[in-house]
């Protein structure tokens, strides 16, 4: 059902299924996909492209102009929203920078009220971002993460896959899989209640813990150690090897290392 009351676009594709509310603004150059739900005073412009099943919120704007005073509004550019994703009341989710980049959301994600992805993010599947949380540009956010409310991530960081960052953290360092980390990075060890959530054993957790014990929680640079240790092929399961892999790609910030373990616990 698209109530009348919406203003879409007649260059608009719209899938079957789709729900529009009332006042719900559709700009050019939009694809929604079936089966969607756009509430009323929900904002989609132009660029952007929304999977199957995607549920956007009221007053949510998806797609726009990056907050960078020196962008140029002509460039073509846009976001990407996966299958099944959630975009609840307030979020903004802003374009890509430069030309036929899009910031990418992927399936089955949870974005909670006020929340802001900023532009040219990359953000994997099953991803939870509570009220409030800020992404600045360039961030990635790998799969099955969660953050909390009012949590804010610096620029050009990447947070690896399963890992639980606390409600206000502040992150201006790479976050390497399957951590929990609170308050300015300081890290609290593996988030082993969400690995077993997953279905995940005793096998993977105790491979990573001893993967964390030694890239993590020892002295020394620990892309230099995580090299080391895919060398002598440390890790005995997929987890152990996906914490690993994160290391093969270093960040223009760096990442988290042993200065930053248990510092709440001093």
């Amino acid at each position: 059902m698209i109530d009348e009351r919406a203003v879409i676009d007649k260059n608009a594709k719209i899938g079957s299924g789709v729900c529009i509310g009332p006042y719900a603004i559709i700009e050019d150059d939009v694809e929604i996909g079936e089966n969607c739900k756009i509430a009323s005073h929900g904002i989609v412009r132009r660029g952007a492209v929304l999977g199957r099943g995607v549920n956007i919120d009221s007053f949510a704007v998806i797609g726009g102009a990056p907050q960078d005073v020196s962008f140029d509004q002509k460039i073509s550019s846009g976001v990407l929203i996966g299958d099944g994703t959630i975009i609840r009341e307030g979020v903004t989710i802003h374009r890509a920078t430069a030309k036929g980049r899009c910031t990418k959301v992927g399936e089955n994600c949870f974005l909670m009220a006020n929340s802001h992805i900023a532009h040219d993010c990359i953000i994997g599947n099953e991803v939870k971002l509570a009220n409030g949380v800020l992404l600045g540009g360039f961030v990635r956010v790998d799969d099955h993460v969660f953050i909390g409310g009012n949590a804010v991530v610096h620029q050009n960081l990447r947070i690896g896959e399963g890992s639980i960052i606390a409600g206000n953290a502040r992150l201006n360092l790479d976050i390497p899989p399957f951590l929990i980390v609170s308050e300015l990075v300081d890290v609290h060890g593996i988030n082993v209640i969400g690995i077993r959530r997953r279905g995940f054993g005793q096998a993977e957790i105790s491979d990573l813990k001893i993967c964390f014990q030694e890239i993590i929680n020892s002295p020394g640079n620990p892309y230099i150690k995580a090299q080391i240790a895919d060398e002598k092929e440390i890790a005995k399961t997929i987890l152990g090897k996906v914490f690993l892999d994160f290391f093969k790609t270093k960040g223009k910030k760096g990442c988290v290392h042993q200065r930053h373990v248990g510092r709440n616990n001093e």
